[in-house]
C-alpha cells in the first residue's frame, strides 16, 4: 500500500493513508519524548508533595494531624488485619519526608530513576492503607514505573549531568 500512500484519490483529495500519517506526524510532533516524560515526573510529583505539604508545620516540624493520622486512623490492610502503623510518629516522618523530597527530585529530573522507585513504594504503602483507591494507585504505580524504565528525559538535571561527564572523558 506504499503506493497509496503517495497517490491522490479522484477526487484530487490525498489518500487516507497520507491523511493518517500527517495526524500521526502532528501527534508524534506535539508528544515528544522528552515532554511526555517531563510531563509524568511533573503529574506523579504532584499528588504526593500536595499531600506531603499537609503534614508540616514547619521545618522538620510535623504537624499532630500527621502523627494522629499514622497513630489512630490509618491502618495496614494485611492478611488477619488490618493492623496499625508500627512507630507511628516514624511513619509520619518518613511519609511526609518522601512526599516532599521524592516529588522535588522528580521534577528537577534528579536521581529520577530512584525518586520515581520511592514514590512506587510509597505507593503500594498507601494501597496497604486505602485499599479502595487502587484506580488512582494503579495510576501512580504506571507513572513511576514509566519513569523508571524510561528515564526522566532530556528536560532534566539527569540528562544535563550525563551529557556534561560524556564531554568532560
Amino acid at each position: 500500500m506504499i503506493t497509496d500512500r503517495h497517490m491522490a484519490t479522484d477526487s484530487g483529495l490525498p489518500s487516507p493513508g497520507v491523511l493518517i500519517d500527517k495526524a500521526n506526524h502532528l501527534v508524534q510532533t506535539v508528544a515528544t519524548p522528552s515532554l511526555v516524560q517531563l510531563v509524568l515526573r511533573v503529574a506523579l510529583a504532584v499528588p504526593f508533595w500536595r499531600s506531603g505539604m499537609l503534614k508540616w508545620d514547619g521545618f522538620l516540624r510535623l504537624n499532630d494531624t500527621a502523627v494522629t493520622l499514622f497513630s489512630d486512623e490509618f491502618m495496614l490492610h494485611l492478611p488477619g488485619g488490618p493492623y496499625h502503623f508500627p512507630a507511628p510518629t516514624v511513619m509520619a516522618f518518613l511519609s511526609g519526608s518522601g512526599e516532599i523530597m521524592f516529588p522535588i527530585l522528580l521534577v528537577l529530573g534528579l536521581g529520577t530513576r530512584f525518586a520515581a522507585l520511592g514514590l512506587l513504594f510509597m505507593t503500594l504503602i498507601v494501597e496497604l492503607t486505602v485499599p479502595d483507591g487502587w484506580p488512582i494507585h494503579l495510576t501512580w504505580a504506571a507513572m513511576a514505573l514509566g519513569i523508571m524504565a524510561h528515564g526522566p528525559g532530556r528536560i532534566s538535571l539527569d540528562h544535563l549531568i550525563c551529557r556534561a561527564r560524556s564531554h568532560g572523558r
